[in-house]
């Protein structure tokens, strides 16, 4: 579904290497954590899925598109099949969550008699109907994350990309955010989340990719974190 082969990326600007020779598969369905420290190359490497940035060598491929040659006025089509969390909510004050939500229906021309239920189950999926009528500033920062999640969820893409989506969540909100996400894998949806806390692979083992300094360190799948997190309790099985 996804593939990076050999991606490099240089900017001259800053005369920086954020990324060297990175080369990933991903299948579709999967949840995978990326983490690294801040700097690592996680942004980075997200935004060559969703064609922000474009490889200085190298090429990715996602489903059936080859992002790294799309033209600027092609990126729409992407964009239809991925949808994107940040850390920041980049929610519109003076709309409503249902508004917000909608909105991006409503700019790729989806008819009208289809928003509202899309916009209901998607607001559903992250438990926030009960919100539909409420103003962004009248909910808590974990709400309006999952406003931000709904937004990104109600298109049906087929990739989630999660950047550092719990940044700036308490730790119990962020463990809430961080199973509403794995809830959205199950129902078939591929989830990519960059992370810098390695806490969530042993609340929620999945596959984990570390970059260092633009290098994938190691990529390692659900099993294989199982054993090794058992392995530091003295015991070792894989499920």
């Amino acid at each position: 579904m996804i593939r990076l082969m050999n991606v490099s990326k240089h900017y001259n600007k800053t005369q920086t290497q954020a990324l060297k020779n990175v080369s990933i598969d991903i299948d579709q369905g999967e949840f995978v954590y990326l983490i690294g420290k801040s700097g690592s190359g996680k942004s980075t490497l997200l935004k060559h899925l969703y064609g922000q940035v474009k490889p200085t060598n190298g090429h990715v491929v996602f489903d059936s598109y080859i992002v790294s040659r799309l033209k600027s006025n092609e990126l729409y089509r992407l964009r239809r099949e991925v949808g994107v969390v940040f850390q920041e909510y980049n929610l519109l004050d003076y709309k409503t969550v249902y508004e917000n939500v909608a909105y991006v229906l409503e700019v790729t021309g989806v008819e009208e008699n289809q928003i509202e239920e899309r916009v209901m189950e998607a607001l559903t999926t992250v438990g926030l109907k009960h919100k539909e009528l409420d103003l962004p500033e009248h909910c808590s920062g974990g709400e309006q994350q999952r406003i931000a999640i709904a937004r990104a969820i109600v298109h049906k893409p087929k990739l989630l990309i999660a950047d550092e989506p719990t940044g700036s969540l308490d730790p119990r909100t962020s463990l809430k955010m961080l199973q509403l996400l794995h809830k959205i894998n199950r129902s078939g949806t591929t989830v990519v989340m960059s992370t810098h806390d390695y806490s969530f692979v042993e609340h929620m083992p999945a596959r984990v990719i570390r970059l260092e300094n633009g290098i994938v360190k190691s990529d390692r799948s659900k099993n294989h974190t199982l054993l090794i997190l058992n392995n530091t309790m003295g015991e070792f099985y894989v499920v």
